[in-house]
């Protein structure tokens, strides 16, 4: 019994030393709410105490309360957990792309310095990102296209295809960037694409 009332007693001053961030972020020379600066220089001070400082483990416990926080909404709330599964899945699919497109040339890897792996990495992740562009865009205006032509439902089952995806684009081939780019049509495309019906299956 004992120990509990001690262990709750703790727990008190460590929230209550919560109120010593409050008071140095706003009374601080400049406050945190309006310096990214300030921020990054109190979380700084702080981890650059001991451990068994007050504020900071006041900080700690004060995290530990969010935390589960969060946990408990997560275990409770089955639409945060499936939107947590759609975010991890929108980043596995990035990395499916940006492998697909690292494999190209058959995966060979024809770098030989690390300056040349660093050049053949950005590239891999500009074009990733250009494809990632390119489908956003043309989502964007058919989504559009949609809302203007009053299909609700074809509009909200656009809302949930992700742009991560790259089985229509030739990955194999030979890149030519001095030449000049053809303009692409988006509205004919458009017109297109708007005769094909959005898969349900294509949602994520």
């Amino acid at each position: 019994m004992s120990h509990s009332v001690t262990k709750k007693r703790e727990n008190h001053r460590k929230v209550a030393e919560y109120s010593n961030t409050r008071a140095y972020s706003e009374t601080g020379p400049q406050s945190t709410r309006n310096s990214h600066l300030d921020a990054a220089a109190l979380v700084g001070k702080l981890s650059a105490y001991a451990r068994k400082n007050k504020t900071r483990r006041a900080l700690w416990e004060y995290d530990n309360i969010i935390r589960s926080l969060y946990l408990l909404d997560y275990i409770d709330s089955p639409p945060l957990r499936q939107n947590v599964q759609r975010a991890l899945n929108r980043g596995e699919n990035y990395h499916q792309l940006h492998r697909a497109v690292s494999y190209a040339n058959f995966g060979k890897l024809r770098f030989r310095t690390e300056y040349e792996q660093h050049l053949w990495g950005e590239c891999s992740r500009l074009l990733t990102n250009c494809i990632i562009a390119y489908n956003a865009t043309i989502l964007s205006h058919r989504l559009a296209h949609k809302e203007r032509s009053g299909d609700a439902s074809g509009a909200a089952r656009l809302t949930r295809v992700s742009p991560v995806a790259w089985q229509h684009i030739n990955l194999y081939g030979r890149y030519e960037f001095r030449k000049a780019p053809e303009t692409i049509d988006l509205p004919a495309l458009i017109q297109q694409l708007d005769q094909i019906p959005v898969p349900p299956d294509l949602a994520v």
